[in-house]
């Protein structure tokens, strides 16, 4: 059984980029990778692919004038086209064994560690990624594809009853359907192969429609998991705009589940175009919803302040801050407040920004054109909201670089305190009390992620109780969750805390069915 020849699942280890065989591989993957610039890349449904006329392109966002690739736009047509393959599909794929589905996911985990240097290549062109902050994206990815393959054999073995006298009692997990998977641009390795991963092994068939601004990524990962052995109809590639294909998706009537990672706006979007039951269709769609946040870091009065320091400077700036955990908070008390706002302006005035091809830089462009717009716009809304400490506007280069920002004596309630920016851009709030540090945390409405740093283990054990957010963190960073180790997803408008990397996720792709024997 493949249940005996799995190991225990252990984390992927990160490449050490100090080490001349990993740098070596890295910067021959970016040649490799830049020289396939241009290349246009097609739809794929059923197994065919499709080239269409009209096509959109995905840029570097360090020189936005290269185009990474070209690719074919989907229409409405194709969403009628890739469900129907797709459900096809599904009616052999859903009796397929539990084992046989998980072979395939391990195969994938050979795949993409052959092909390491290639993804993390890809998404430092692509997204402007480090090159640290690549590959961890690329050990996540690695890390769910191995422990959903675990999980999928537990979820598909007997599940303990209690039995009723002459009877036979079983409780069996089976698949829901056809999923559609619409992942974002800021992981596009991790999370788009986590989420295709989990629909995929439960024996459900996947439409990936993948973000605008990181089609390569996601092509890269169809390849992954074709390769690896997914049949043609089972996992269909579709990238267009979610206007169009995206709401088409979602509110098809053979279309059993969505499952999104992105900002609240579209998912609440989502939430209610899932919910209404249209002509023909004879379930209530699941909805698994990864959304935003708004995320703080507490120094409390004793915290250690250098290790302080050095995890809000990488949880607030790590991948220009575009993470849906980063702390875009710092709640720190009187007693130290001075001193952190001083240590962190030196290091963030130090940090290293520019194309991130480049190892030695750390701070990379943002995403695309609208993002950096909207980032400059809550930049001219902190300069009255707060005072400015460093930073506040467009750094030099040809593409969406901006520089790393801090305002400092925000209040609680003020839109950069509030509002998801999601860029370099973090709020420094002061705090009188433990009180008043846990009700700045919590005022928000959102309830993804959190750290809090001291040295007091009763005022810890109080945090742990009273900090509402799906992941808290005690003494580090509130950014890195692991697979398997930090299950994650948040509360509130958050999303639907559907704990991706732990050991109930795979349950939100399966339904239970019970089966009573009499025998007497």
């Amino acid at each position: 059984m493949l249940e005996v020849m799995l190991p225990e699942f252990t984390s992927a280890p990160m490449l050490d980029f100090a080490r001349p065989d990993a740098e070596a591989g890295m910067r021959e993957a970016l040649e490799r990778v830049r020289a396939k610039f241009g290349t246009t890349y097609p739809l794929v449904i059923g197994g065919k692919r499709i080239t269409t006329k009209e096509t959109f392109q995905s840029k570097n966002p360090a020189n936005p004038s290269e185009i990474v690739g070209n690719f074919s736009k989907a229409t409405v047509e194709h969403v009628n086209d890739a469900v129907a393959a797709a459900d096809k599909a599904f009616q052999s794929w859903a009796w397929t064994p539990p084992q046989t589905r998980a072979e395939v996911l391990q195969r994938a985990a050979e795949i993409l560690r052959r092909r390491r240097h290639e993804m993390n290549a890809t998404m430092v062109l692509e997204v402007g990624k480090n090159w640290s902050e690549a590959d961890g994206d690329t050990a996540e990815a690695i890390d769910f594809l191995e422990f959903y393959a675990r999980e999928m054999i537990r979820w598909g073995g007997p599940h303990p009853l209690v039995q009723n006298p002459g009877e036979k009692n079983e409780l069996v997990y089976i698949s829901l359907g056809v999923g559609v998977v619409i992942p974002p641009w800021n992981f596009p390795c991790a999370i788009a192969m986590g989420m295709t991963a989990a629909t995929i092994v439960t024996g459900n068939s996947a439409i990936l429609k993948p973000s605008s601004d990181s089609p390569l990524t996601a092509w890269k990962i169809f390849e992954v998991l074709e390769e690896a052995g997914v049949p043609a109809g089972v996992l269909n590639f579709l990238p267009g705009p979610g206007g169009t294909i995206g709401d088409a998706l979602v509110e098809h009537p053979r279309v059993r589940f969505v499952a999104f990672t992105g900002s609240m706006e579209v998912g609440i979007g989502i939430n209610e175009r899932a919910a209404k039951v249209p002509k023909g269709q004879i379930w209530l769609k699941r909805a698994i919803l990864e959304m935003g946040g708004k995320d703080f870091m507490i120094l409390d009065e004793d915290a250690d302040l250098d290790s302080g320091v050095a995890g809000v400077y990488a949880a607030a700036f790590g991948f220009q801050g575009q993470k849906c955990s980063a702390c875009s908070r710092a709640i720190v008390h009187e007693k130290l407040y001075d001193e952190f706002v001083e240590k962190l302006r030196v290091r963030t005035d130090a940090m290293t920004i520019g194309a991130t091809e480049k190892k030695e830089n750390y701070l990379g462009p943002v995403a695309s054109a609208s993002a950096e717009k909207k980032i400059l716009e809550y930049m001219e809304i902190g300069k009255g909201e707060g005072r400015l400490i460093t930073g506040g506007g467009k750094h030099s280069g040809p593409g969406y670089f901006l520089k790393p920002t801090i305002f400092a004596d925000v209040k609680p309630r003020a839109r950069i305190a509030q509002e998801e920016i999601f860029g370099p851009v973090l709020a420094v709030i002061k705090a009188r009390s433990f009180e008043e540090e846990i009700e700045i945390a919590n005022g928000t409405i959102y309830g993804l992620t959190g750290s809090y740093y001291s040295r007091d283990r009763a005022k810890v054990a109080e945090a742990k109780r009273r900090l509402h957010v799906g992941n808290l963190y005690i003494n580090r960073k509130c950014t890195g969750a692991l697979v398997g180790i930090h299950p994650f997803g948040g509360f509130n408008m958050s999303g639907t805390d559907s704990k991706a990397g732990g050991r109930d996720y795979l349950g939100l792709f399966l339904q239970g069915k019970s089966i009573a024997e009499y025998v007497g």
